[in-house]
């Protein structure tokens, strides 16, 4: 079993997750580094109560606030994982059988299977993510929506996480909407501009993807509410960047 890796979490809350993302990571982790965003649950204690470090951070942006987690590791490999995710048993034996202090790779990428509640989603399978690192030689991005691990030197794992993306559709709608004006925002200010048929075009073809390209149709009609929702939520984000580009204009 490997001993050579400290488990890195960010958490807000988490009290529903968190006994089972520790004790799953706990297989092939000898330490566990929890940054919570001073949750007011029992999410510290217990946490606490299975072995973790937890230090408390302002909530610094998802790719800040686990690049902040790293200079806690006593490790040079970290395992950076959600507390909304688990690894599948193939994963853990797949990480335990690693020579890391002889790897040639920077990194190693999972395949993540989602759910909304206890649905699978087949199309957003195998939405690959770096969650194993050497972080002497790459890191989390700190800006942007969403956090990535930034390098190229990848080995691609033929192996699964689980990702318990969201409780039910209400979930989904809520954080997808926040999500498609925050990443306006973000492609705004990197200088990326939108034209007045980017909305219709990239609407489209986010439900052709997920619907016909990723096999979504034959997933039941969960995956036709997601295929609508993703059309949507691409339809307006760029709509919302159009706003911001005739706000600025008018300026």
């Amino acid at each position: 079993m490997q001993k050579n890796i400290t488990a890195t979490i960010i958490t807000l809350n988490e009290e529903k997750h968190i006994r089972e993302v520790i004790e799953n990571v706990q297989k092939v982790c000898d330490e566990v580094i929890i940054v919570d965003s001073f949750s007011t649950d029992r999410t510290v204690e217990i946490a606490k109560s299975l072995g973790a470090k937890v230090i408390e951070q302002k909530y610094l942006g998802d790719g800040g606030q686990k690049a902040f987690c790293e200079q806690f590791a006593k490790n040079d490999w970290i395992l950076s994982i959600d507390a909304d995710e688990r690894f599948e048993d193939e994963a853990i034996e797949a990480i335990a059988q690693m020579d890391l202090d002889n790897s040639s790779y920077e990194g190693y990428s999972f395949r993540r299977k989602s759910f909304i509640g206890k649905k699978y989603i087949r199309q957003w399978y195998p939405d690959r993510v770096v969650r194993l690192y050497d972080r002497t030689k790459c890191g989390y991005n700190t800006e942007g929506e969403h956090g990535s691990v930034q390098t190229a030197n990848v080995k691609e794992l033929d192996v699964d996480m689980l990702h318990f993306s969201f409780t039910d559709f209400g979930m989904l709608v809520r954080k997808a909407d926040r999500f498609a004006v925050n990443l306006a925002h973000v492609r705004h200010k990197e200088g990326k501009r939108a034209s007045w048929y980017d909305p219709f075009l990239h609407g489209l073809g986010a439900f052709f993807k997920g619907m016909i390209i990723k096999g979504g149709i034959f997933g039941g009609l969960h995956e036709w509410h997601v295929g609508f929702a993703s059309a949507y939520n691409t339809y307006m984000k760029y709509v919302i960047m159009l706003e911001l580009q005739e706000n600025e204009n008018n300026a």
